[in-house]
């Protein structure tokens, strides 16, 4: 049974991130074993067709630096080969889709932050995945194969990721804390085409803002949507802002994005057409 002790410290400086080198790395993973990663097989069928690189013996993802680092940044700290592997394989099976992607780990950053605030660390904790146990000042699971690892007063990061399928521990490096990855929630809308709303709904609002509606019951940015659904961000910024006016989506700031959620009135208005 793996685990991470924590200090009193380190409890104030859990941070979250995400990581797209990692997420390009559990990628290529999830096409070498397509049974593990049923949920991705609308995009493994494609991908099977991509070069895949082989991935040098040991390879090992450092912990992200910042919250929403580049991949381009995180390459650069990768020590050893394969470097130029990742890089290709970045570019043609995974930044393709980033935008899809991302809205996913966006909405699952934004469920836990929430979480912390409503019911605290030790709740936020455990409930990143069922294998995961707070026993006080220790979070344990079966799936982390490193031991025990003792913080040492510089935090934890936390990071989902749309390709596990278990949790895993990043290394950190100086100054930069290591990482726990996590299976991100609703990774099973990741590849539909699109949640249709129901026709009633539809002739109420209009086709594309039920449409946008449907998807604020998870917290999503204009950026996420934007690339959901085809449209502008500017389009969809106007659709939202009539959603807004009428009561029907919330607007809360996190750091330098805007997550939209459907307002109680919205979601009832959901649970109706449904």
């Amino acid at each position: 049974m793996g685990g991470i002790r924590f200090g009193a410290d380190d409890l104030a400086q859990l941070r979250f991130a995400i990581s797209p080198l990692w997420e390009t790395v559990a990628a290529l993973r999830a096409v070498a074993d397509p049974g593990g990663h049923a949920l991705h097989l609308p995009w493994i069928k494609r991908a099977l067709a991509l070069p895949r690189p082989a991935l040098p013996a040991g390879l090992a993802v450092p912990a992200p630096r910042c919250p929403l680092a580049e991949f381009e940044e995180e390459l650069s700290a990768l020590d050893g080969p394969g470097g130029e592997a990742l890089r290709a394989w970045w570019e043609a099976a995974v930044r393709p889709h980033w935008p899809r992607v991302r809205a996913v780990l966006e909405a699952d950053l934004a469920h836990r932050t929430r979480q912390l605030a409503e019911d605290g660390i030790q709740e936020m904790l455990t409930r990143l995945h069922p294998n995961l146990r707070w026993t006080g000042e220790r979070l344990e699971s079966p799936e982390l194969d490193r031991g025990e690892l003792t913080l040492d007063g510089g935090g934890l990061t936390l990071a989902p990721s749309a390709f596990a399928a278990r949790c895993v521990l990043l290394p950190g490096r100086p100054g930069t804390p290591p990482c726990l990855v996590y299976p991100a929630r609703a990774v099973g809308l990741l590849w539909e085409r699109g949640a249709a709303a129901g026709d009633g709904l539809a002739r109420l609002l209009g086709r594309t803002r039920a449409e946008l509606l449907t998807r604020t019951t998870t917290p999503s940015t204009t950026t996420a949507l934007a690339a959901q659904t085809g449209l502008t961000p500017g389009a969809v910024s106007q659709h939202l802002a009539v959603l807004r006016d009428t009561g029907l989506v919330t607007g809360h700031r996190y750091r330098r994005e805007v997550y939209y959620r459907a307002s109680e009135l919205g979601r009832s208005l959901l649970t109706g057409a449904a």
